[in-house]
């Protein structure tokens, strides 16, 4: 099968946009995790100020029991009254996918907390919307799932 000259041409500077387009994006996807990470380590700690640094002004949260929470409400969970003995959190298994001024992000956050000296893990799975505002990325939306432990065996 013969190629018209006009079809090799633009094969090969869509393949160069994409490659300078990926080199461009890497940047931006360390951002956003550390954005995410920033995210679950405020949540973990109880750090009202940094979350409200990391999170717009219409940020909606979906807890892992289904509730709908705007930013207010997140925000005042996370009061210093209501601070209280926090897991130990860590993000890994992310996934960064960009839009131009909007990102999906995905992870799995790891908990480890001690309850009366025995050491508890559970993990959950979380989806983030963040959106670049004024040359700085906020997190407009997360929602939470829970992940099923494994079975064990019997």
């Amino acid at each position: 099968m013969k190629l018209p000259l006009s079809y090799l041409l633009s094969t090969c500077l869509l393949g160069a946009l994409g490659a300078m387009g990926g080199a461009q994006a890497a940047p931006a996807d360390a951002e956003l995790l550390a954005l995410v990470q920033r995210h679950a380590q405020a949540q973990s700690s109880f750090d009202q100020a940094a979350l409200k640094a990391v999170t717009a002004e219409n940020y909606v949260e979906i807890s892992p029991v289904g509730e709908v929470d705007g930013r207010e409400k997140m925000l005042s969970f996370y009061a210093p009254e209501q601070k209280r003995p926090s897991p130990e959190v860590q993000v890994d298994e992310p996934a960064v996918r960009l839009f131009g001024d909007t990102a999906l992000i995905s992870a799995r956050l790891s908990y480890r907390v001690n309850q009366e000296g025995v050491a508890r893990n559970f993990a959950m799975r979380a989806g983030y919307v963040a959106r670049l505002v004024d040359k700085q990325w906020l997190l407009v939306s997360a929602q939470y799932t829970g992940i099923r432990p494994p079975k064990t065996a019997k």
